[in-house]
């Protein structure tokens, strides 16, 4: 599959890159925090492709939307996306998040429920406390060289405002791994729509926070997929997309 290159779409201020791939009932994609779309071309979007319209924004700051004055966070990415959705128009979609895209789906079936047919959240944490303590120490060290490099090299290569940008966007970032999400078990009790929770054995989301996430979930099923990490897109893609697949069009 050879993704055609995508338009800009104005949403909420927001300069939006995005894709479009495939054709049937929408899914609204969302990369992780500080990534692209690029790991779902090999991983996620081929087969979820064959039989859906997959729709690919790249978030402020991220991939090849530029980043704008002013914080980074879930509540303004959240409100860029709904205006993305509408701006389309997407009307009602499946969403599928991963990471930092999966908080952002969270928030969009809390606020507008009506935009949110069945929701799929990859690797997800809904307070910082849900990430490991090693790698809440190690997001506090994190330098635009330090990071990751396979990220660090997608945004020189693709961001408008230069690798000179990157320092600005990871310090952005930082911020909001360690301080943000805040939603509580009554927060999540709302989300109402069908949901699959996905997480790697090995991700960095404790394990136990996952589960409480599944169990604070009204409509929600659980899958624990063996050799995944944080990556588990990357890591284990046709279990994944079998998961995915089977729980969008069961």
């Amino acid at each position: 599959m050879i993704p055609l290159p995508g338009p800009y779409l104005l949403a909420n201020g927001v300069h939006t890159y995005y894709e479009v791939q495939g054709q049937g009932p929408p899914v609204l994609l969302l990369h992780g925090g500080l990534d692209t779309i690029e790991p779902f071309r090999k991983s996620l979007l081929p087969a979820l492709a064959r039989a859906h319209r997959v729709v690919l924004p790249e978030r402020r700051g991220h991939g090849r939307t530029g980043d704008l004055p002013g914080p980074i966070t879930y509540d303004l990415m959240t409100a860029d996306t709904i205006a993305f959705i509408e701006a389309l128009p997407l009307e009602q979609c499946h969403i599928v998040g991963w990471s930092d895209g999966a908080i952002i789906a969270m928030l969009i079936a809390i606020r507008r429920p009506e935009l949110v047919d069945r929701l799929v959240l990859i690797s997800a944490n809904y307070e910082p406390e849900g990430l490991r303590p090693e790698l809440r120490t190690a997001i506090g060290g994190w330098t635009a060289d330090t990071f990751s490099h396979r990220m660090a090299a997608a945004y020189c290569r693709l961001s408008p405002d230069g690798p000179e940008h990157l320092p600005i966007v990871v310090d952005k970032m930082k911020r909001l791994f360690l301080d943000e999400p805040r939603l509580s078990p009554a927060d999540l009790g709302r989300i109402a729509v069908p949901t699959l929770v996905l997480a790697g054995d090995d991700d960095v989301v404790e394990p136990e926070h996952t589960l409480r996430l599944f169990r604070a979930l009204p409509q929600a099923r659980l899958a624990i997929v063996p050799g995944g990490s944080h990556e588990l897109p990357l890591d284990q893609p046709e279990a994944v997309t079998a998961l995915i697949l089977d729980f969008l069009d069961g």
